[in-house]
């Protein structure tokens, strides 16, 4: 099997030959007219229409045998898939459609050039539409024009590689080579523009806002560090852009969001990519329970969008948006879990009730006979949380979590709903709004799909006093040895104090939504180009 190297070597060889043809290897002579892309993109929908209506339309096409010389002329481009016989196989945006291409219909130095072309080569043929003996359609060249050189061939047999990384970190062809990992990133681009519609149809407006902070905050996790020379100053990549947008809601935009990429310095898995894209928004005179319904009406318009445009996409889901979304609270949730034959097992007939969860010292006694039997990182979650409500937290994410999809189901039980968990500890939401007839807890939810997180919001503290002990309880957190702690952000306390409105926030993951919709089991296969080590 000759190497990458000989390989390179004949098609370098093909592109001498192109030159003696009158053309470059790397030509820029090509302009298809706005009615040469129209026409493509018609010709590809016909070649692969299916039904009766297809078959009659490229039925009643000519052979080429029945041509009189007048036919109109239709432009096809792009790159070199297949070559059979006297056929070229081209791959455009919008799909496959072939070109027969015989030397004896070209003048004689696009026959030359035709003889010079290696599969995913990109060429231009012009010609009559014409219908083949098996009736499918093809473009009959009456023109051929090389466009650009491969240098290097197609892989072989690109669709049953087992290298999974591979096509990860040579996205550039897995693109072409494979046009359902396209249809993946098409589908995004419609969410993240549907998203867009959906917000500024309800009056949102779309800003931008640093990422570059000198202080984290926004959001409990590991920053990235970087350093500003020209002002020696130690900066970190946005982990959220929560504190930024809340300072526009006090500047008086009563509806903002932005659509950005967010950085943290966590760990990689199917569900996080330490570079992703969120949706954060904020809306002036709302509340977390307002924006449960706009999250199922955002949702649900979104994936409307997704099924009408890539129907291939979306396969037998083990859930649906169609039915109403479960609203549960944190201690519920975790009530329902222990009673599941799993859990139950693993607490040993250990009886968990709301009066358990409420009580720090009975659960306490209950974390520490459960962490023995758990993880490490899960077991340091029970046992050394520094207050009761991260420890309520960590039992909510070892018992409920994973089990959300068996718990709450539609009408029928076929389908898993998705959940807004709600009533979290204030301890572990210091950016969240107390609830007026409780302070331990907020007005806070997450929504799950499939027991996985998607989006975060609460209706939003606006207390400066208030928010500057929380900041202060977030560096004692540090002190403890919590390193996804947040800084003491002085300047948002005063941003504050100048009057925020009451307001609600959510922040949707914009990756692992696309993941759901899509039927994409990792977030790698959602992002064009997922952070990876170096070659060797």
């Amino acid at each position: 099997m000759a190497n990458e190297d000989e390989l390179m070597a004949a098609r370098r060889t093909k592109a001498e030959a192109l030159a003696n043809a009158g053309t470059r290897a790397f030509p820029n002579d090509f302009r298809p007219s706005e009615a040469d892309r129209a026409a493509r993109e018609a010709l590809v929908a016909l070649a692969g229409a299916e039904g009766p209506e297809g078959e009659a339309k490229r039925a009643a096409l000519p052979e080429e045998s029945e041509l009189s010389g007048d036919e109109a002329q239709h432009a096809l481009y792009g790159r070199v898939m297949a070559k059979r016989g006297p056929f070229l196989v081209i791959r455009t945006p919008h799909g496959n459609a072939q070109a027969l291409v015989r030397k004896d219909q070209l003048p004689e130095d696009q026959a030359a050039m035709l003889k010079a072309v290696d599969l995913a080569d990109h060429v231009a043929v012009r010609g009559p539409l014409i219908k083949t003996r098996t009736g499918a359609l093809a473009v009959s060249a009456r023109s051929y024009q090389h466009v650009g050189k491969a240098l290097l061939p197609p892989p072989a047999k690109w669709h049953g590689l087992k290298d999974v990384e591979k096509r990860y970190r040579e996205r550039y062809v897995d693109l072409w080579a494979n046009p359902g990992v396209a249809a993946v990133f098409r589908a995004r681009a419609l969410v993240v523009k549907t998203l867009r519609r959906f917000l500024d149809a309800r009056d949102y407006l779309e800003v931008e806002t640093p990422l570059l902070h000198s202080v984290r905050g926004g959001a409990a996790a590991k920053p990235f560090t970087t350093h500003h020379n020209a002002l020696d100053l130690s900066l970190v990549l946005r982990i959220a852009p929560e504190l930024y947008l809340k300072r526009l809601v006090v500047g008086g935009f009563d509806r903002v969001y932005e659509i950005g990429r967010n950085f943290r310095n966590e760990g990689i898995s199917t569900k996080h990519n330490p570079e992703f894209t969120m949706l954060e928004l904020y809306q002036a005179y709302a509340t977390f329970e307002e924006l449960m319904d706009l999250s199922e009406a955002m949702l649900r318009e979104v994936d409307a969008a997704v099924r009408a445009a890539h129907p291939e996409l979306v396969g037998e889901r083990s859930f649906t948006l169609a039915e109403p979304f479960a609203r549960v609270t944190m201690r519920d949730a975790i009530v329902a879990a222990a009673a599941l034959a799993e859990n139950g097992r693993l607490l040993e007939g250990t009886t968990i009730d709301r009066a358990t969860l409420d009580d720090e010292a009975a659960l306490a006694e209950l974390a520490a006979t459960l962490a023995p039997k758990l993880p490490p990182a899960d077991r340091k979650g029970l046992t050394g949380a520094p207050s009761h409500g991260h420890r309520l937290l960590t039992l909510y994410e070892v018992l409920a979590e994973e089990n959300l999809a068996a718990l709450y189901r539609n009408a029928d039980g076929t389908k898993s709903v998705p959940v807004f968990i709600t009533d979290y500890p204030a301890s572990v939401s210091p950016l969240s709004r107390r609830k007026d007839d409780d302070p331990e807890w907020v007005d806070r939810f997450e929504l799950f799909i499939e027991g996985r997180e998607v989006a975060n919001a609460f209706s939003e503290l606006n207390d400066p006093d208030d928010q500057a002990e929380r900041f202060r309880a977030q560096l004692d957190d540090r002190a403890k040895g919590d390193d996804e702690a947040m800084d003491f952000d002085a300047d948002y306390v005063r941003a504050l104090s100048h009057g925020m409105p009451p307001a609600a926030g959510l922040g949707l993951g914009v990756d692992r939504l696309v993941m759901f919709l899509c039927d994409q089991p990792s977030i790698r296969d959602v992002l064009l180009f997922p952070l990876l080590r170096p070659e060797a």
